[in-house]
């Protein structure tokens, strides 16, 4: 079961259930055979949750699947998969509602086996307590810990350690007590507000939910006692103000909304709200349900926001309170949890969900991985299955996001593998990385269309690549002045005249050529969105450098240009002596020799200079941009 997938489900429970009593979420988790589902399945029996046709099922199946002899095998109410029953564990999240005079819970049993440690962290991700099961006679096992660390990491603050199985220990009060130091002595570097623990045998139902006689020296209270009272209530309603845009609700001419699901505050009609990612404002006119208007909405809530202005909002984006707005930067430190069996490697592509967006990234470094055993922090180069490292990523476009300890949703996210479409990773945003932390978006009232509208024709980014010496800042003026003399607003951006103003405080090492690309790419964007059409003209050896380019534009607005020039030639031509000193080692990383070219596979445009002219690669430019949308709104003549 997917993050997104347990969140729906707990999220449907919840409205469901919270209407009249208060909602307590926990999970059980810890090492394999602690107990976890004996646990779940006692505290349903003893509360008389379980119907006869289910205490019937349950005896038969204990006689035929039960580790328990004769009694019954409380574990397998929720073991449901057969491969479960079969290997006596628990694989995956089973979630199950229950609810008591005083309180209603919906408690997720997770797998203790190292193999589905995802599984409990996607249990964990709606939790706001666990309970971490220990088996008496073992003790704090690595998996204890483990558990203990992710829920921590996920924001969980409550926490009850469960010394399961103490009659197999003869009730030992000195065990209990070695076995709490020990857990103590790990957890209380975890940051959790409370450690509730209480000894108890989940098979004999002892401390489960009345206290045993048998433990005389233990004076706490029993399990459903402490679920029962626990102070968890929700303080996402006293945060600021965060919606996600799930999806913009237009049914008709006379009605455009904004729907998705409150993750923080409380909002009313007359407030303003501000989209995050572009800086828009507007006043908050209705909040729309299916059960009709309301006067107040608050976190978890479902509805649908109208606005007073007709302002431009898309699925993914957020809504805020212009006075506490979330961090938007494409680069942000995560602590990530990975979950699948090939390794985290830095710089491979990965598809990033965080709140309703999909959006390329790449880990850009991982800062060090964390022992379980001991939480010191350790140098790594990847993370594999299990491994939890604080890591940075990068984004390729900028996004709206919290700390995930100020707000669990908008600060968490998974990482997909673009390959396999599998979840490969969770994370939780410990900070932004842009140094411009507090800086928002200023909305500007004369915008990329009215500037295109003044111009008479679209703008875009022709960026051309190529080696050096292929031809591409020759034909890129030739092209500008072509477009020129119609009329035509241009830009040309070459890499040399940059690298004497802009760039001439970088280098050519790798690092130095990928933050070359990044920051021509944003003073592309700066020209496109002043409806001007801007060539650029840069090796740009890399593709993903490229792509980060690319990502930057709307569609249509972005078109790569390869100039294929075959190395010989631009050997043969080297028109400024770059070439020549390369060879004799005077110049390093150069790109074509001991620096690699990366050949674009779809370019929108490809130029072979070997078989035309610069005038006639030229012309072939035009006409293609001619047969695109791009000059749709342009009236001049064509014939000059």
């Amino acid at each position: 079961m997917s993050l997104e997938t347990a969140t729906l489900t707990a999220t449907a429970v919840t409205n469901a259930a919270a209407t009249e009593k208060s909602l307590l979420r926990f999970l059980t988790c810890g090492s394999v055979d602690d107990g976890k589902s004996t646990l779940i399945g006692r505290l349903l029996y003893d509360t008389k949750l379980i119907f006869d046709d289910q205490l019937q099922s349950l005896e038969r199946d204990s006689k035929k699947h039960g580790t328990t002899g004769e009694d019954i095998d409380f574990a397998l109410l929720v073991d449901g998969l057969e491969a479960e029953r079969q290997q006596g564990i628990t694989i995956d999240v089973a979630y199950r509602f229950f609810s008591t005079p005083k309180r209603s819970f919906i408690v997720a049993d997770t797998p203790g086996h190292e193999q589905y440690t995802r599984n409990m962290a996607t249990g964990a991700s709606n939790a706001d307590l666990a309970i971490i099961l220990i088996d008496a006679r073992k003790g704090v096992l690595p998996q204890t810990r483990r558990h203990s660390f992710i829920a921590s990491l996920l924001g969980i603050k409550h926490v009850v350690v469960a010394v399961n199985k103490i009659d197999l220990v003869d009730y030992d009060q000195g065990r209990f007590e070695e076995i709490l130091t020990a857990y103590r002595e790990f957890a209380d570097q975890l940051g959790f507000t409370s450690i509730q623990a209480i000894p108890l045998s989940a098979r004999f139902g002892q401390n489960m939910i009345t206290r045993s006689d048998l433990m005389p020296w233990y004076d706490g209270p029993c399990l459903l006692e402490h679920l029962e009272s626990v102070d968890v209530e929700s303080v996402d309603a006293q945060k600021p103000f965060r919606m996600g845009v799930q999806w913009v609700n237009r049914p008709n001419l006379d009605f455009r909304g904004f729907s998705g699901t409150i993750h923080s505050g409380v909002i009313r009609p007359g407030d303003e709200l501000v989209v995050a990612g572009s800086g828009k404002s507007s006043v908050l006119k209705r909040i729309v349900t299916a059960d009709g208007d309301l006067s107040e909405a608050r976190a978890g809530t479902a509805v649908t926001l109208v606005l007073n202005d007709e302002i431009d909002v898309a699925r993914g984006d957020t809504f805020a309170h212009p006075q506490a707005r979330p961090e938007v930067s494409d680069s942000f430190a995560a602590h990530i949890l990975w979950m699948t069996d090939e390794a985290l490697q830095v710089d491979r592509p990965y598809l990033i969900k965080l709140g309703h967006n999909y959006i390329p990234a790449r880990v850009t470094r991982i800062e060090h991985k964390i022992n379980i055993n001991t939480l010191e922090h350790e140098g790594a180069h990847k993370l594999d299955l299990n491994e939890i490292g604080l890591c940075h990523v990068r984004l390729s476009s900028p996004t709206a996001f919290d700390a995930y300890e100020l707000n669990r949703h908008t600060g968490s996210f998974i990482l997909i593998d673009r390959f396999t479409n599998a979840t490969a990773g969770a994370g939780m945003i410990t900070q932004g990385l842009n140094r411009a932390t507090h800086v928002h978006r200023q909305d500007l009232t004369v915008g990329k269309q009215a500037r295109q509208e003044l111009n008479g024709h679209k703008s875009a980014a022709l960026w051309l690549t190529g080696l050096s010496g292929s031809g591409k800042s020759t034909i890129a003026n030739l092209v500008v002045s072509e477009l020129h003399a119609r009329g035509i607003r241009t830009m040309m951006l070459d890499g040399d005249n940059i690298r004497h103003g802009l760039n001439k405080d970088l280098g050519f090492a790798d690092a130095d050529r990928v933050e070359n690309i990044r920051r021509v790419g944003e003073v592309a964007k700066l020209f496109v969105d002043a409806g001007t059409v801007v060539l650029c003209s840069f090796i740009s050896p890399f593709a993903s450098d490229r792509q980060m380019v690319r990502d930057l534009f709307e569609d249509g607005e972005f078109f790569e240009v390869f100039i294929d020039t075959p190395l010989e030639d631009c050997i043969n031509r080297d028109p400024k002596g770059l070439y020549a000193k390369a060879l004799k080692g005077e110049i390093k990383n150069f790109t074509g020799l001991d620096s690699p070219y990366e050949a674009p596979d779809n370019a929108e445009i490809v130029v072979k200079t070997e078989r035309m002219t610069a005038a006639e690669a030229a012309g072939q430019i035009i006409e293609r941009l001619r047969a695109s949308d791009l000059f749709s709104m342009y009236d001049g003549d064509w014939s000059i």
